[in-house]
C-alpha cells in the first residue's frame, strides 16, 4: 500500500493528513522507516537518518511505530486478496504477489481485478494501494512502482519487450545503487543497453546475477507465486544511541541479541547451522562474519558463544553503531508443495505494494 506506516498514522490521526510526517525515531541516531508523500516532496526517504530528514524538512512531524496496528490492517488487506485467489505470496506486512490466472471471481481481465481489489481495500481500510499487473513476478513488481501512489500499471504480453527496452536500468527490480553504478560504468543505462550484452559478458561482470539480468530483460522470469514460503533466515539487530568502542560492551549487546534470536527461533520452530555476525561501524561501513556448524542450534547460550568467537575473529576497525546476529541454513528446508493449476495461455500475476 502507499507509504503504508505513514498512511496508517494519518488514518488514525486525521490532524496529520496532508502533512509531512515520518515514522521513526527523533534521536540523533534515529532512522526513518516510512515517509508520507508530503514528506517525500522534500526529499525525505525511508532508511534516511532522522538528522538528515530534519535538515531537508524542518517542519517534519515524527510518529512512533505501531506494529500491532500495521499487522491488523495488513490482515484486513490479505483477507481481501484471498477473496480472489489462494495463490498469495506475502513478502512483508505491506507487500504481496497474487497469481490470478484462475481467480475465484472468474474475471478474465487482470486490470479489472486489480481495480476491484484496490477499491475494496480503500472501502474497508480507508487506505490506498497500487498494483502492477503482468505475466510474471518481475514485471509485476516493476509495474507496481510505476503509477504510485493510488494507481496501477498493466504490461501486456505484446508490451513486455518494448517496455523493458525503454526502461531505465535503475528501475529494474534487484538493481541497487552499487549495481546501477557498475552498469553505468559499463555503458548500460537502459534495458536495451542491457539486452545488447551477451550472457557471457554479464556473468563475467556480475557473476550468477548476470544470467538473471540476461533473462529478465527478455521478459523471462519463471519464479512461481508461492503461498507457503520457506523461511531462509532468522535474525535480530540493534542500532545503539552511543557508539560502542569496547568489545566488552559489545559482548553484553550480543548476549541480548542471542536471547532475542532464541525467542524468534522458538516462535518459528526452527534452528540453524550458520551463525552470522553483522557489524556496522561509525563510518557506516558494513562487515559480516559467519561460521557454519556441524549441528543445528537455537539456544541463546550456544548462539552467544559462536557470536563471541566471531566478534574476536579480528580486531575492530572503528567504534560500532550497530550489531546484528542471524541464523541461516535452517532445518526447515522441505520442498514446498506446489499447488496445481490448469495450463493457461497466459499466467497473470499482480504485485501489490502497500
Amino acid at each position: 500500500m502507499d507509504a503504508f506506516y505513514a498512511s496508517v498514522a494519518q488514518l488514525d490521526d486525521p490532524s496529520l493528513k496532508g502533512k509531512a510526517i515520518v515514522v521513526g525515531g527523533t534521536s540523533d541516531r534515529g532512522v526513518i522507516s516510512a515517509a508520507s508523500y508530503e514528506a517525500r516532496n522534500f526529499g525525505v526517504r525511508s532508511a534516511m537518518s532522522s538528522v538528515h530528514a530534519k535538515r531537508l524538512c524542518p517542519h517534519l512531524i515524527f510518529v512512533k511505530h505501531n506494529f500491532a496496528r500495521y499487522k491488523e490492517v495488513s490482515q484486513q488487506v490479505r483477507a481481501i486478496f484471498f477473496e480472489y485467489t489462494d495463490l498469495v505470496e506475502p513478502l512483508s506486512l505491506d507487500e504481496a504477489y497474487l497469481d490470478i490466472t484462475n481467480n475465484k471471481k472468474g474475471n478474465p481481465s487482470a486490470s479489472l481485478v486489480a481495480e476491484e481489489i484496490r477499491a475494496k481495500i480503500l472501502r474497508k481500510t480507508g487506505l490506498t494501494a497500487s498494483a502492477g499487473i503482468s505475466i510474471n513476478k518481475f514485471l509485476a513488481k516493476v509495474a507496481s512502482d510505476y503509477n504510485k501512489p493510488n494507481g496501477q500499471k498493466t504490461i501486456t504480453p505484446s508490451e513486455v519487450i518494448p517496455f523493458l527496452e525503454s526502461l531505465d536500468i535503475r528501475k529494474f527490480y534487484g538493481v541497487g545503487k552499487v549495481t546501477q553504478k557498475k552498469m553505468y560504468g559499463l555503458g548500460i543505462y537502459t534495458g536495451n543497453d542491457l539486452k545488447l550484452k551477451s550472457e557471457a559478458y554479464l556473468t563475467e561482470h556480475f557473476g550468477k546475477s548476470g544470467t538473471h539480468y540476461y533473462n529478465i530483460v527478455r521478459g523471462t522470469h519463471n519464479s512461481e507465486v508461492k503461498p507457503h514460503r520457506t523461511r531462509k533466515s532468522i535474525g535480530a539487530e540493534r542500532t545503539f544511541s552511543i557508539n560502542l568502542a569496547s568489545e566488552i560492551y559489545m559482548e553484553e549487546r550480543l548476549k541480548e541479541l542471542a536471547q532475542e534470536l532464541e525467542k524468534r527461533c522458538t516462535k518459528s520452530k526452527v534452528a540453524g547451522k550458520t551463525v552470522t555476525l553483522k557489524i556496522k561501524y561509525s563510518d557506516f561501513t558494513l562487515q559480516t562474519r559467519s561460521k557454519t556448524l556441524a549441528l543445528y542450534i537455537s539456544s541463546a547460550d550456544l548462539i552467544f558463544e559462536e557470536a563471541k568467537e566471531l566478534l574476536y575473529q579480528q580486531k575492530m576497525e572503528n567504534s560500532v553503531r550497530l550489531l546484528g546476529l542471524s541464523l541461516t541454513s535452517l532445518n526447515n528446508s522441505k520442498e514446498t508443495k506446489k499447488i496445481p493449476t490448469k495450463p493457461q495461455k497466459m499466467d497473470v500475476q499482480l504485485e501489490f505494494k502497500f
